[in-house]
């Protein structure tokens, strides 16, 4: 018995004759971008990796993005949209030395796949053109079958912990107000919707550190390196409060992957690469706090959100003013300003 019954209603609307809408071309926009970017770091990844594996990992998701890529590069020809310039073969030094363990490879998939799978499944809804929907259905689909790859591997390879085993309830309880206490009183244990954000912020956080740590070592400019240092700091000190937590609970937390940075000092991507990455990476936080806090019950823990979300949103705005200041960073397709137009 099928649980969703077909509709048997066609729409002129959703034709590929119809205009690119907002939606559209703004999600259209930020993936092009970002796999273009994907597929330097990719690229540069392949040229050290042993492992046969994660070799073969690195190689699916250079596939995909490639593929995406120029998905993007069609459809924006089609309709005479100008392609972003993105991220091309002068971001990125191939022949650099080695930056990174092959082991790190592997968790900064997950780290990535994460933030592609967010702006796929928020495009789904948004988008209404069949072409394009299809499109994201697949971006989406795609990247599910590669984020259960890196699992496994993750797994088969001793590479990572699952989330912490907790006690099955004896019954179904509702709770008292005392249930949102966090600084008076007395405060109840982490619940598990709180422990797996808590878990996937730690998660996500311990390889942005190693990440904005091998770029500190290697960016050229010293205002990008003051920048990049200062981010490191900031998610080490958030990671210190996020562990806190779990520990206090007698709960265990991904360890940190600072070790699998080489001591290169020569570096593979550009610089406007790098800043980029980390100012993109940097705001994809601020979602992943917002759905933390929105699952929050306590309120340390929703103090402790909103302290970092503060930070981020600090350094992301230090990061986009460099780089407009460098001449870098790319306008996205925006609405006509009727005020210009009626004082022309």
């Amino acid at each position: 018995m099928q649980t969703i019954k077909p509709i048997k209603i066609s729409s002129a609307k959703m034709n590929t004759s119809e205009r690119l809408t907002s939606a559209e071309m703004g999600k259209l926009w930020a993936t092009h971008i970002g796999n273009s970017m994907s597929r330097c770091i990719l690229s540069y990844f392949l040229q050290h990796v042993e492992d046969d594996d994660i070799r073969t990992l690195v190689q699916n998701a250079l596939n995909l993005c490639t593929e995406f890529l120029n998905t993007t590069t069609d459809i924006f020809t089609k309709e005479g949209f100008p392609l972003p310039i993105g991220f091309t073969d002068e971001d990125v030094n191939l022949g650099a030395p080695r930056l990174f363990e092959d082991e790190f490879y592997v968790h900064y998939l997950k780290y990535v796949a994460k933030a592609g799978m967010s702006i796929y499944t928020v495009a789904v809804p948004l988008v209404f053109r069949k072409d394009i929907n299809e499109f994201f259905i697949h971006c989406m689909d795609s990247t599910m079958a590669l984020v259960m790859q890196i699992k496994e591997l993750l797994m088969s390879k001793g590479f990572i912990m699952k989330p912490p085993l907790i006690p099955v309830p004896e019954k179904a309880e509702f709770v008292r107000r005392e249930f949102l206490n966090g600084f008076f009183g007395h405060v109840r244990p982490l619940h598990a919707l709180e422990i797996a954000h808590l878990y996937d912020n730690i998660e996500n956080n311990v390889t942005s550190k190693a990440l904005i740590m091998s770029f500190s070592q290697v960016v050229r400019s010293e205002k990008i390196k003051e920048l990049f240092i200062r981010g490191k700091e900031m998610t080490h000190n958030h990671l210190e409060h996020y562990m806190e937590k779990m520990h206090h609970e007698n709960l265990p937390t991904p360890s940190f992957l600072d070790h699998l940075i080489t001591t290169s000092t020569f570096s593979p991507f550009s610089d406007k690469l790098m800043l980029f990455h980390k100012m993109d990476m940097f705001s994809m936080k601020i979602r992943s706090f917002g759905n933390s806090m929105a699952v929050d019950g306590r309120h340390d823990i929703g103090l402790l959100y909103s302290k970092s979300l503060m930070h981020i949103a600090s350094f992301a705005e230090d990061a986009a003013k460099l780089m407009i200041d460098h001449g870098w960073m790319e306008q996205p397709p925006y609405a006509a300003d009727r005020d210009k137009i009626a004082f022309h």
